[in-house]
Parts: C-alpha cells; sequence; structure tokens
C-alpha cells in the first residue's frame, strides 16, 4: 500500500497542531538569509557503519517561520561530489511546523546503531559520508544543476549543502567529516543562512535527530507496562482480525494507527539482513485467483526484530500489534515477544502460492501485497545497475525489455505516453530479502547476491522456479525471495534462473568493409597518479581504483587500473572484425602537455601488440584543431591492409559544440590489390571512397535556459543537441565535397535516442538511422531500466545502397557495472574478468558494405569476406554455386 509513510502516526496533539497551523509555500532561493524559508539543519551521513549512534543516515530540515510550510511535491536530492547529471530523488510529503523540524530518514551502511525517530519521510537516498551534494528542492522530479557555486533564485533549490570536495555549494563547500567509524554530522548553526556552506555549517560530533513531533528518540515499546496502551494490557484488548480485514481492500489499512491481534501461517523469515521480521498469509489461501474478485490481501509483513529469529515458515503464529504503513507496505509492529503466541499445527491448511500472471495495476498488485506467488509466464531482466550494490534485478514481464519512450516515439506524443504507461504496468523487481549494501565498508566481505552464481544479463529471461513474496519497498513492488539469499546460496537455491545470452562475436553483418562506433569509456593513458589534485574512488582495501575529481583525468587511477581497462578495450575493439572505428571518450592528451594523438597512440600500439602485428593506424589530427577542446575527443582508427585514408583529417571547429565534442572528418577507401601475381596496390578511386564522421553530442544531464530539461523525455541540453545536428548537416555536406563522395557514414554517440529531435533534424536531412532501421530488436543503451540507442550510425542516400548489415553487438550495456574496471575489488566476489563484456557502458554498432569494384575476381581480400570470415551470405553463396557449375562443365563438355 505505496501512498502513505511513517511506520506509525504521530501523535494526536502534534498532528492536530499541523493541520490548524495555516500552510504557505516558499519562495524559491538558493540561501535565505531573511529566515523566511525552510533550510537543511542537520545532515547525518555515516548512519550504520562501526560506532555510529544510528543505523540510517538523515536530513533535518528547519522551519525559522512563524507558520507551517507545506512539503507536498517537493523533495530532498542527492549527487555525487564529482557528478553532473541528475541527482537522485527523496520525495517529500506533510509539512514542517512553524519552527519546527522535519525528519528525512536516507540509506543505511550497515546495522549499528539504533533506530531514528519517527521519520517523517523515508527516501533511498544513500549519501556519501565524506562528499557530495544535497538540495532541498520545490519540486519532486531531479533538478537541472550546474557544477561550481549554485546562486540565490536557482530554479527549484530551496537550500543547498555541499560538502567534503563537492563540484557544487553554496560559495564554498563545508567540512568533510572524519572517517565513517567516528560518529558525527553536519550542523547549521540554528536556521540562518549565509550563503556559505562553509560558513554556516560545522562537523560536529553530537548527533540529533528530531523529527515533526519533537521526538528524539524511538517512542516508547507499546509493550511497556507503563504504557496505558500497551496491546497485551488485559485491560485493553486488541480487536481479532483477519489479515484481509487488517490489509483493507484501500491504499491504506483501515486500522492504521491501531492495535489487533491476527492468525496465520509464516510463509518467509527474514531475521537477518535488514527486514527485522517475516511475513504470515491465513491458513489455506493462495492457489489460482480472480483478481476481479480478490481485493483485499490475505498476507501482511510483520515488522519485528524481536520474534523474527524465533519463528520458522509453516508455523501458526497469532500476532498482536499496532498496524502502520511504512514506505508504501503495511505492517504488523510487535515490539516484543510478549505479542507472538504459537498455535498448533494441527488441521491447519498451509497456504499455497498464488499463480498468477504480473498484474499490471497498483490496485491488483496491493490485493497480494506480502502473499506468496509463483509467478506464471515470461520474465525479462530489465535492468541490473544496481544489483552489485544492493542485490536487485529489475524485471519486465513478458520477452520485451523496457524501453526508452523516445526510443520509439516523438517526445510528447500519445504513442510515448503509452510506452511509459505500459513500463510501469510490467516492470517488477527482483530482490535478495535484504536490504544489504554490498558495497558499504560493513558489508563487503558478503559476496554479492546473484552476480557471485553468474551472469545476469539485461535482455535475459527471468525463470521462476520457488515461490516468492510480493511486496512493496523503496517506491517499486518487488519479488521477494522467502529468506535472504547472498552470493554465497547455492544456485540451486535460488528461486529464480536466468539464461545466458551472451554473444562471443557480433553478428555476420557481410559486406567487404565494415564501420563500428564504440565509447572506450574514459580511456585515458594520463593515469590519476601521474598528476597532482586527483582524488579517487577506492576498492575495499582504500586502493585508488579511478579519478573521482580534483584533476583532469577521468579514468584509472594507476597503471594496474588501466590495464585491467585497457585489456576488455582491445578484447572488444578487435573482437569486432571492424576495418574503421570510431572511437569516444578517448583522452585528448593536448590537454596534459603531450601530442594530441599519445592516448590513441597507446591504444593502437595495444591492439597491434593484440594482434601480434602492425594491424591497426589511426586517422592523424589535422594541423588545425580548436582552440579550446574537451579533455576527451573523438578518433578514428583503421586497419592498415584494409582501408586507407584519402587526404587528411578534419575537425568541426563550430561554436555549436562549445559543449561537446568536435566531430571529427575522415575519407577512406578499400585497399585494393592489384590484378596479377603482381605486389601493390590501385589507387583509390572515386567511386570506392567513403567518408567517415565520428560524433559524441552534449550529454543529457546539465543545461539551464533553452537547455533546461522541458520534460518531454529528452532530457537537459536537447536545444545544444539539436543545433549540433543542424551543424553536422552542413559540416558532412563540406565533407563530401572535399571527398568528391556521396558515400557518408557518421557515426558516435549522439546521446539522442531514436525519435528525439536531434535524430529527426538528420533525418530530415536525407540520412537513414541504420540502427532501428536494420536492427530494430536491439538497443546501445540502457539508463533507468529503460532500453535505447544514444548511439547511431547515420548514412547518406548513396552509402545507404552499399549496406550489407548491421549488428549492434550487445556486450557492455547489458552488463552490470560491477564488471567493470571501474568497480574492481568492490566485493569479496571478482566479478572483474579480462574479457570483453562492460569494456565500456555503451555498446558498439557495426555496419558491413560492399563497395563498387571491391571484392572482384583477382581484386579481392582474400580471408576476409570469404565463409566464416563475416563475409556476405548470398554472395558466399553465389559464389559457390558458379564455381559448382564451372567444375560440371569441365566435366561434361
Amino acid at each position: 500500500m505505496h501512498r502513505s509513510v511513517g511506520r506509525t502516526l504521530l501523535c494526536a496533539t502534534a498532528a492536530a497542531a499541523l493541520v490548524a497551523a495555516p500552510l504557505v509555500s516558499v519562495s524559491t532561493a538558493s540561501a535565505n538569509p531573511a529566515g523566511t524559508g525552510l533550510v537543511i539543519e542537520e545532515a547525518y551521513l555515516k548512519g550504520g557503519s562501526a560506532n555510529q549512534p544510528f543505523t540510517n543516515k538523515f536530513v533535518e530540515l528547519g522551519n525559522p517561520t512563524d507558520t507551517a510550510v507545506s512539503v507536498d511535491g517537493w523533495s530532498v536530492q542527492y549527487r555525487a561530489a564529482t557528478g553532473t547529471g541528475a541527482p537522485s530523488v527523496g520525495k517529500l510529503t506533510g509539512s514542517v511546523s512553524a519552527h519546527g523540524t522535519y525528519l528525512v530518514q536516507m540509506g543505511s551502511n550497515g546495522t549499528n546503531g539504533q533506530a531514528l525517530p519517527e521519520p517523517d519521510a523515508v527516501t533511498g537516498l544513500n549519501p556519501s559520508g565524506s562528499t557530495g551534494t544535497l538540495v532541498l528542492a520545490d519540486q519532486a522530479t531531479a533538478l537541472s544543476l550546474p557544477a561550481g557555486a549554485v546562486t540565490t533564485g536557482t530554479p527549484g533549490v530551496v537550500d543547498l549543502l555541499g560538502y567534503g570536495t563537492s563540484n557544487t555549494f553554496e560559495t564554498a563547500v563545508a567540512p568533510a567529516g572524519t572517517a565513517n567509524a567516528v560518529p558525527d554530522a553536519l550542523t547549521r548553526q540554528g536556521t540562518t543562512d549565509t550563503d556559505s556552506n562553509a560558513a554556516d555549517f560545522t562537523v560536529t560530533s553530537t548527533v540529533t535527530p528530531e523529527n515533526a513531533a519533537g521526538e528524539t528518540t524511538q517512542p516508547t515499546d507499546p509493550t511497556d507496562p507503563t504504557d496505558p496502551t500497551d496491546p497485551t494490557d488485559p485491560g485493553t484488548p486488541a480487536e481479532q482480525v483477519t489479515i484481509a480485514q487488517l490489509q483493507g481492500t484501500g491504499d491504506a489499512s483501515p486500522y492504521a494507527g491501531g492495535t489487533v491481534r491476527t492468525d496465520g501461517v509464516v510463509t518467509a523469515v527474514y531475521a537477518t539482513g535488514g527486514f527485522n521480521g517475516y511475513t504470515i498469509q491465513t491458513a489455506g489461501t493462495g492457489g489460482t485467483l480472480d483478481l476481479t474478485k480478490h481485493t483485499a490481501s490475505d498476507a501482511v509483513f510483520v515488522y519485528s526484530a524481536a520474534t523474527a529469529g524465533k519463528v520458522a515458515i509453516g508455523d501458526v503464529v497469532r500476532l498482536t500489534g499496532t498496524v502502520s504503513e511504512f514506505n508504501g507496505l503495511t505492517e504488523l509492529s510487535v515490539p516484543s515477544t510478549a505479542g507472538l503466541e504459537q498455535l498448533s499445527k494441527v488441521g491447519v491448511v498451509q497456504p499455497v502460492p498464488a499463480t498468477i500472471t504480473l498484474p499490471r495495476t497498483d490496485a491488483q498488485r496491493e490485493s497480494l501485497e506480502s502473499m506468496l506467488v509463483a509467478p506464471q509466464g515470461d520474465y525479462t531482466v530489465a535492468d541490473n545497475y544496481t544489483t552489485n550494490q544492493y542485490g536487485e534485478v529489475v524485471l519486465a514481464s513478458g520477452k520485451q525489455r523496457l524501453l526508452q519512450p523516445t526510443e520509439v516515439a516523438r517526445p510528447g506524443s500519445a504513442e510515448a505516453a503509452a510506452v511509459a504507461a505500459d513500463n510501469a504496468a510490467r516492470q517488477v523487481t527482483l530482490d535478495d530479502g535484504a536490504s544489504t549494501n554490498f558495497l558499504s565498508a560493513a558489508n563487503q566481505s558478503i559476496p554479492v547476491s546473484w552476480l557471485t552464481q553468474g551472469p545476469v544479463t539485461v535482455g535475459a529471461a527471468a525463470t521462476f522456479r520457488k515461490p516468492v513474496v510480493l511486496d512493496y519497498r523503496n517506491d517499486a513492488w518487488k519479488f521477494q525471495p522467502t529468506a535472504p539469499i547472498t552470493g554465497a546460496t547455492p544456485a540451486a537455491d535460488l528461486p529464480t534462473a536466468f539464461s545466458n545470452v551472451r554473444t562471443t562475436a557480433p553478428e555476420n553483418v557481410g559486406g567487404d568493409i565494415r564501420l563500428a562506433g564504440f565509447n572506450v569509456l574514459n580511456y585515458f593513458p594520463t593515469t590519476g597518479d601521474q598528476l597532482t589534485g586527483c582524488t579517487y574512488y577506492t576498492d575495499r582495501d582504500g586502493d585508488p581504483v579511478t579519478v573521482r575529481g580534483g584533476c583532469d583525468a577521468r579514468g584509472a587511477a594507476n597503471a594496474d587500473d588501466l590495464a585491467r581497462q585497457q585489456v576488455k578495450i582491445v578484447k572488444a575493439i578487435n573482437g569486432l572484425g571492424a576495418d574503421v572505428v570510431s572511437l569516444e571518450e578517448i583522452e585528448n592528451s593536448a590537454r596534459f602537455g603531450k601530442d594530441r594523438d599519445a592516448a590513441v597512440a597507446t591504444l593502437v600500439a595495444a591492439l597491434n601488440q593484440a594482434t601480434g602485428k602492425d594491424t591497426w593506424a589511426y586517422a592523424k589530427s589535422p594541423a588545425k584543431t580548436p582552440a579550446s577542446e574537451d579533455v576527451i575527443r573523438l578518433a578514428l582508427i583503421y586497419k592498415q591492409d584494409r582501408v586507407q585514408p584519402v587526404g587528411g583529417s578534419t575537425i568541426l571547429d563550430s561554436t555549436a559544440f562549445a559543449n561537446a565534442r568536435q566531430p571529427l572528418a575522415q575519407a577512406f577507401a578499400p585497399v585494393v590489390k592489384k590484378p596479377g601475381k603482381g605486389k601493390g596496390t590501385q589507387k583509390p578511386s572515386g567511386q570506392d571512397t567513403f567518408l567517415v564522421i565520428a560524433n559524441h553530442f552534449k550529454s543529457k544531464g546539465s543545461g539551464e535556459g533553452a537547455d533546461a530539461d522541458q520534460g518531454d523525455g529528452q532530457g537537459a541540453s536537447n536545444a545544444s543537441r539539436v543545433a549540433q545536428a543542424k551543424a553536422l548537416v552542413s559540416f558532412s555536406t563540406a565533407q563530401q565535397r572535399q571527398a568528391g563522395t556521396d558515400k557518408v557514414f557518421m557515426l558516435g554517440d549522439f546521446n539522442a535516442y531514436s525519435q528525439e529531435d536531434p535524430v529527426q533534424v538528420l533525418d530530415d536531412a536525407g540520412y537513414t538511422d541504420l540502427g532501428p532501421t536494420e536492427d530494430a530488436t536491439e538497443w546501445s543503451y540502457v539508463f533507468d531500466g529503460l532500453s535505447g540507442s544514444l548511439d547511431h550510425v547515420f548514412v547518406s542516400k548513396a552509402a545507404l545502397k552499399t549496406v550489407t548489415g548491421v549488428d549492434i553487438w550487445n556486450i557492455n550495456s547489458v552488463e552490470s557495472v560491477g564488471l567493470e574496471y571501474s568497480r574492481y575489488d568492490y566485493n569479496v566476489t571478482d566479478l572483474y574478468r579480462d574479457d570483453v563484456y562492460r569494456a565500456s557502458d555503451h555498446d558498439p554498432i557495426l555496419v558491413g558494405i560492399d563497395l563498387p569494384g571491391v571484392g572482384d575476381a583477382g581484386q579481392g581480400n582474400p580471408g576476409h569476406g570469404g565463409p566464416g570470415h563475416g563475409g556476405h551470405p548470398v554472395a558466399d553463396a553465389l559464389a559457390a554455386l558458379a564455381a559448382l557449375i564451372a567444375w560440371l562443365r569441365s566435366l561434361f563438355g
């Protein structure tokens, strides 16, 4: 039941005070020296770590005004210290009383410490304890925040706290706390806001959470004999109800805040892992259900650390406790063993799993909340981004992944809205029966769930072999195993198995020549340890792995980390079988005082070392380069025995790309051997020349003014990407004239899905997007559980005629981020392998082309276009047939 929050109701006097006070809105400002708006008063960011006083992290809001302030539709947001994209969002409801406080509970680093006072809002945010940015926003959607000092009047920002080494702050960052094992919090001096985080906040060793009710500790245990509302007090007997009555048919229990007694059979137990409870279900329920008639759940989650270790699956129990709604889940809280009575199992019919396909509506899912279910039908892995951290896997019912609406429909259209609705109706998360954060220091020695037992790849089929429990946590419907699992759980004991959809090579795209685009994930041979000022993401031993900030490097921390990154990229590029590859996110070595091509030369040398010969070369930078460039750039590499550059490369120096990477163009022609037995190659002919333009448009993560997120699904900086698409069209036309060819291939990361405005600009200019045209069942990127293609190959009409095949090789975006070199040794399970999987976060796209005069008798390139070498299947068959006919004629005259 997912619309109410809070384990228990606030006391009646506090609630009455809130209702009676008039509610006002707060003007948008990032500083409020006049004291007329809400502020962040305290931020405790180490909850659950060793020696910490509280299990959960929190943000406490303060109201310095004489009137209550509504926070309905507001949020607390968090962005990592070096982040520039959209923050994570924790939604708020209710109000903050005059001169009162409001407690926002967040995530945890472990299980140490006591529970917070009853929080006024519960979010899934889990900020860093040492550095990051917290924002109080007057909107429920993610803000678009620039890096640097955030000024008064920034849209959406009510208050902002940047701490540690964060790149986003008010005037100057607040100090960081000490180690996670040292209790402290960032505390404001009263409610004064001077527009300087450094001046307003100090690190204090006393942590003082306070909720709207003025409570600084958990409410008194209702089983305390001095409590007049003690549910076990014989003078105030609890009402006996069925579980279905307790649950009710609405989105909140009709008994919320009351004390009840109910009977049930234990169906799942979570004594460890953080849930601190178990589920009970009415005897004899489940099986085949008609959800048009089954309107109330027959099961409930029991929140009871005191009794969770005293029950087992199959036990028949009578429980007395308080009903509450916690973060959308109906719970029965039993604070002590006095509220548990074991009953006889004799004659009791055990509940059985409900055999259901995933309901498409919240109302029908509510009617199954906490019930044992046996999911029917097909399920497909849709997302695994948080699997390595929280042991959860997002699934989609059916055989189709969840799709980005603007991948298949125009932004803002009814069709896009229908895709979004379908996504919501088909999404469910497979959890591990625990709230364990496998990346926290306290839990890194616990093998991570699901990934330890084998790959969990987006697009894989998920098959349920054992019953699970349907519940609602962290704003999502989830399937929970009936007991916590970890990576140490034998695979045979897991409730779900995943098919292996990995491929060891791309599909055969045919053609005489093959082109590809590959994002190399901030490949920086200039490692962090070669520079000063770099900060790092570290492994579980505290060793640096990747650069976090403080310097211009963006990649590996040191040579060992670079080697782990490089071997994956090298194997993936060599495995593509491409002749020309466009590279995105490669170091611009000029920014480090080196030759601009130093990084690409390093990668080419590694590729050649792997092939054992001088296979690869790169298109050298032109003499004229833009005066201002990003620290990452574009590059083109090619196989020297397959193609040859025609003329030099050209970089588009346009103001349209002032916030992106400037496109790089290079003409190529095949290396065609001369007829006969002599050595040498023919000079390029105009009909064989083709043009390749590498691209990397502005990202979606930030933008203001015309570039602000318009809320139509295209993200921030769409206006910039449209301008870049228009500039690219003009550049392509000019480069075609210069190269003397009308065959042009524009590859790369366009940061736009296939139906978005920048793609429309290129479509209108006569270019064809090969991905959705030729390979509409694969996509190059997964974000927030939705699949789509940010990476494209756009071809001119003449180039389209040469295309023989297209494949998006799903080796990166579909794999867990835990497999990246950048997550090496983050957990006791070593997920890293020196293979092609998760070499980047974008998938490469491969295109085969046939060019006039290439591959003709006496002029071909043996071994490249033939059977088994990625040749054109039809051409291979016709050639074999012709040879057979010639042989027969020789036999029979």
